[in-house]
């Protein structure tokens, strides 16, 4: 008769509840082109977001540039809706820890569409100062995989949501600059669903009695947090003709604290002495601070046109620690190591305007990922991209102005060689392509 036991073969078990939780967690802000959404503006997006923190006339500024907001001599209110569709097909194949092919299809389409709202509001109070508060998503994500395919010990379903509320002001220093400041509060809720390799965990306390892949079990974890930080902005107005904006957003600490709930066979759950319980989990994690800066030149009646450079601190994003409430399982806690790299967005774009109802806008841009091969897995099968945008607006009276925009992301293959907590190994690449379909309304008072 084979009693309960403990030992180290449980290490890998209890390895991939701390692997999963990281994932989660750092799915916030830990792939930049994959998590981190610009799309708050119809207006911008159109162009590529080329001189989102200087561009004139945009009610976007309460999140994009503080400072611009005083530029208003009228209240501004305005509405976004950003849709973005993804597409991530696995091809490929791998093994399990003993070397046998792994099972199961290629996943299927994992990509979906997300919408993304936007809403923002800007009163000016007097000829110096404006207020403004906004709402946001700036970070948001979701895959999700077929039932029992080939990499299901790396990851069935992510889920990412994190609205932003921001509380701005603005404070015109002369004709020529402004400055302003915000307070922002980031909600971010995380979910991971993936299956568990039991057969693997088990093989060696079994005596091989069950083998990799002929015992999955499956863990989900559900999480959530509240962080705060600030950002600062400056337009600086050079000539009748030019404007140049920066935005810095700071850093926001998290502390997730998560629910880890577990589904493993009742004739299997004795051999894992307490572990594999339902428990609760925390990490702390920071999303990086980042600086926007934006040039926007007036060539004449008809056609502006600007310039964009977004730099992101990824590379303070390095290793993260799950603290778990069950000490069966924070014994074997180890941290998660990540090694992201600092990345630029590039853009430039411009509008042409036809007549006094109707605009055209255009752009292209250079979004890269700070992941790599060697760290990807198939939660994010992100990588680096390029935009092509064109845009349209339409000024339907003097207080009133829609904006519509398509933005078509030409995504590099994914390349994956990621190997779960439980020693399964998933080889392959992901074909991921991607479009946003943004319409706002703004409407001044």
């Amino acid at each position: 008769m084979i009693h309960p036991t403990r030992s180290n073969s449980f290490v890998p078990a209890l390895t991939a509840l701390s692997l999963a939780l990281a994932a989660a967690v750092a799915s916030t802000g830990a792939h930049a082109s994959g998590f981190q959404l610009s799309e708050n503006n119809a207006q911008s997006e159109g162009r590529s977001n080329a001189g989102a923190a200087a561009a004139p006339d945009d009610c976007s500024a309460v999140a994009n540039n503080p400072a611009a907001m005083s530029d208003f001599k009228n209240s501004c209110v305005a509405g976004v809706l950003s849709l973005i569709n993804f597409s991530a097909k696995f091809s490929g194949g791998g093994t399990d820890a003993f070397g046998s092919p792994l099972t199961g299809g290629n996943g299927g389409d994992a990509g979906t569409t997300l919408p993304v709202p936007a809403a923002y509001y800007i009163r000016p109070i007097n000829d110096q100062l404006a207020l403004g508060v906004g709402l946001t998503a700036p970070y948001g994500f979701q895959t999700k995989y077929d039932d029992r395919w080939v990499g299901r010990y790396q990851g069935v379903e992510t889920k990412l949501q994190s609205p932003a509320l921001t509380f701005a002001a603005s404070w015109k220093l002369s004709e020529e600059v402004a400055v302003g400041a915000s307070v922002i509060a980031q909600r971010t809720s995380a979910t991971l669903v993936q299956d568990i390799n039991i057969g693997t965990i088990l093989a060696g306390p079994l005596n091989g009695a069950i083998l990799p892949q002929e015992a999955d079990g499956q863990g989900a974890l559900k999480g959530h947090d509240w962080g705060y930080g600030f950002g600062l902005g400056l337009l600086w107005k050079p000539t009748p003709s030019d404007r140049i904006g920066v935005n810095f957003h700071s850093q926001i600490d998290h502390t997730i604290s998560g629910n880890g709930t577990f589904l493993i066979p009742s004739n299997l759950l004795p051999y894992f002495g307490g572990a594999f319980t339902n428990t609760k989990g925390t990490a702390d994690f920071d999303t990086p601070w980042y600086t926007n800066l934006g040039w926007w030149h007036t060539l004449d009646d008809h056609f502006s046109f600007g310039v964009n450079a977004s730099y992101t601190n990824w590379s303070s994003f390095k290793v993260l620690q799950i603290n778990y409430a069950n000490p069966l399982q924070a014994q074997y806690n180890a941290p998660q190591i990540f090694d992201y790299k600092n990345t630029w967005f590039t853009s430039i774009g411009g509008d042409y305007r036809i007549d006094n109802q109707w605009t055209v806008r255009a752009g292209i841009a250079y979004d890269p990922t700070p992941t790599s091969d060697a760290t990807r897995d198939p939660k994010v099968p992100d990588n680096s991209r390029k935009w092509l945008s064109f845009g349209l607006a339409y000024q339907a009276a003097d207080n009133l102005r829609f904006d519509a925009a398509f933005v078509h992301l030409f995504v590099n293959d994914a390349k994956i060689n990621d190997v779960s907590p439980t020693f399964d190994t998933l080889s392959g690449a992901f074909k991921v392509y991607g479009n946003i379909l943004a319409v706002s309304a703004q409407y001044t008072f």
